[in-house]
């Protein structure tokens, strides 16, 4: 265990305040991929989420909230500055957090939070002590080292088939996205998921003389859907049923998931429902622990996860797409005696969470601030001026999506040849538009963009005025382009 002692000699270059140690604590807890609708308490029959469940039982959940990309480190980064990801600086994969962007982990900090995080955060660099504001970051580099040192390896016996080392884009789909439903090479106590709530769990028995601001950050989810040995027959495939795919569907879909069948399907959604219930119980773990230390009533707890993820959906597996399954996102805030448990069914999306967790702990907001807080519907259960629309994007193949409650738009430049793994059969077709009513047609399967061409340019000229209200480059945006030009300059990837 790394103890506060070994980081907390970092000093920042702001001084630190002094907040009287009854400011209420902070637990942010996020999932890998968790989809929005793969939550019992969504109503998902085949969800197996208690901890979850019990969780928004107490919370004030938010059911209609959206990532502003559908990608992890885009995603991440977006809701730990606050700024949308083309703001953020990170709008692809691999590209680091710039060390001295405002965060909401440096706004507590400064406020005199002890900040910890455990687990993912794709800040793409190995952790140091005062990385963007934490006290303690043990992330992925240190989990990795620290959890090989520790962690128990009961190995299973030989009769156990188990998966393969993980190779995205490099083995085929059936392999790395684990249609195979085989297990990760351990037993309960030896994951990695349980060495981070475990570690989480330490950190929160620690005595201190001052409130605590921590991020407990699991990996699953994602593929390729990890889970113990124990768990390997907790569900049987033939029981999820395979999502339609259409006519509409075979040109989009990216040439390595064409090959996988009917049962390939199956075997995924059942190795994904079974690493969300790993991780479910791993969440139980932390939660219980926060309980059994007298620190729930007077602690603010935060559940989410980066993106949503498609299960077979228009015949796509992973994210990076602009349908309601990549971008739905769960999210609930539980505060005791303070926010009474409800459902908000409003729009709200990542941006609003940072703004919304400074708000209600009472620490200055962020310097730039995309987001609003939600704070009235936590203490109300409603908003006196909702959100209309959300806006999301994916840069890395410079498209750009509005989600309202009726429609959800979709424009892409059609010109850039896509650097994911996710290639179509037509990798450049030119600039298009869809365009779907979601309450005639919920899966998003017929575009009628052609039958409404006021409608496409009402929302090209909201992805415009966002662009222009919140994108840096925007005081250098070229001359005499028209709109359509203009929003294709915006779309292009700019990461350093």
């Amino acid at each position: 265990m790394l103890t506060r002692r070994g980081f907390l000699g970092y000093a920042g270059s702001s001084a630190l305040a002094a907040p009287p140690k009854s400011a209420p604590n902070f637990l942010f807890l996020i999932a890998d991929d968790h989809a929005g609708y793969v939550l019992g308490a969504e109503g998902n029959k085949f969800a197996r989420t208690p901890h979850l469940d019990r969780l928004a039982g107490e919370s004030v959940r938010f059911a209609s909230h959206f990532c502003n990309s559908p990608v992890c480190t885009p995603s991440r980064q977006s809701f730990f500055t606050g700024q949308l990801p083309h703001a953020a600086g990170v709008t692809r994969l691999m590209t680091p957090l710039a060390d001295d962007k405002p965060t909401t982990a440096r706004q507590l900090r400064r406020a005199g939070y002890e900040t910890a995080v455990f687990g993912k955060m794709h800040f793409q660099k190995p952790p140091f002590p005062g990385q963007h504001g934490f006290d303690i970051p043990v992330t992925e580099d240190a989990v990795d080292e620290r959890w090989k040192q520790t962690a128990g390896l009961r190995w299973p016996p030989a009769n156990i088939a188990t998966k393969p080392t993980w190779r995205p884009l490099k083995d085929p789909a059936r392999i790395w996205l684990n249609a195979g439903k085989l297990p990760f090479p351990r037993y309960y106590e030896g994951m990695k998921g349980t060495w981070i709530a475990n570690q989480a769990c330490e950190h929160l028995a620690q005595k201190r003389d001052r409130p605590f601001a921590l991020w407990v950050s699991f990996m699953e989810p994602h593929s390729p859907f990890d889970f113990p040995v124990e768990d390997r027959n907790r569900r049987d495939p033939r029981e999820f049923p395979v999502p339609r795919i259409g006519p509409e569907d075979q040109g989009q879909i990216p040439l390595l998931f064409r090959d996988l069948g009917h049962r390939d399907t199956q075997g995924i959604n059942a190795a994904y429902y079974t690493s969300v219930e790993f991780m479910d119980r791993n969440i139980g773990v932390v939660l219980d622990k926060l309980h059994a230390l007298g620190l729930d009533e007077n602690t603010y707890v935060v559940y989410t996860a980066d993106h949503g993820y498609c299960l077979g959906q228009h015949g796509r597996f992973e994210k990076h797409c602009g349908y309601d399954p990549a971008l739905l996102v769960p999210l609930m805030m539980r505060y005791p005696g303070r926010f009474a448990p409800r459902v908000i069914r409003d729009l709200t999306e990542h941006v609003d969470v940072p703004a919304t967790i400074l708000d209600v702990l009472g620490v200055d907001p962020l310097p730039v601030a995309h987001g609003r807080s939600l704070r009235t519907y936590l203490e109300t259960g409603s908003d006196p001026s909702p959100k209309d629309h959300i806006f999301s994007e994916y840069l890395e193949n410079e498209e750009a999506y509005i989600r309202s409650h009726q429609y959800k738009f979709i424009y892409c430049t059609g010109k850039r040849a896509r650097r994911d793994g996710y290639v179509t059969s037509d990798p450049t077709p030119g600039r298009y538009t869809k365009l779907f009513d979601l309450r005639k047609d919920p899966g998003e399967f017929h575009d009628i963009s052609s039958e409404y061409p006021g409608l496409v340019k009402e929302f090209e000229s909201q992805l415009l005025t966002t662009f222009r209200r919140t994108h840096p480059e925007a005081p250098v945006e070229p001359a005499r382009l028209s709109d359509i030009e203009a929003l294709d300059w915006y779309l292009r990837p700019r990461d350093s």
